[in-house]
């Protein structure tokens, strides 16, 4: 069994796969901030989404982001 991924200090990039451990951090909204825009914030619905979407990746998130419009 492998170790647990650590939201908080690991490099995240575009393959990161969202696992059932998945935690908002600084270093997660660090990474969105960079892809999206300094305006981004975490909010109820993109939540939901991360929580309900384990094995997708943060690429995907950031196109959900996108196509949602979630502001």
């Amino acid at each position: 069994m492998g170790t647990k991924f650590n939201w908080h200090s690991e490099p995240l990039n575009l393959t990161t796969k969202i696992d059932k451990d998945y935690k908002i951090s600084q270093n997660v909204r660090r990474f969105f901030k960079f892809h999206l825009g300094d305006d981004f914030h975490f909010n109820r619905p993109f939540i939901a989404w991360m929580k309900a979407n384990i094995g997708k990746t943060l690429k995907d998130a950031i196109e959900q982001f996108k196509q949602a419009k979630i502001a």
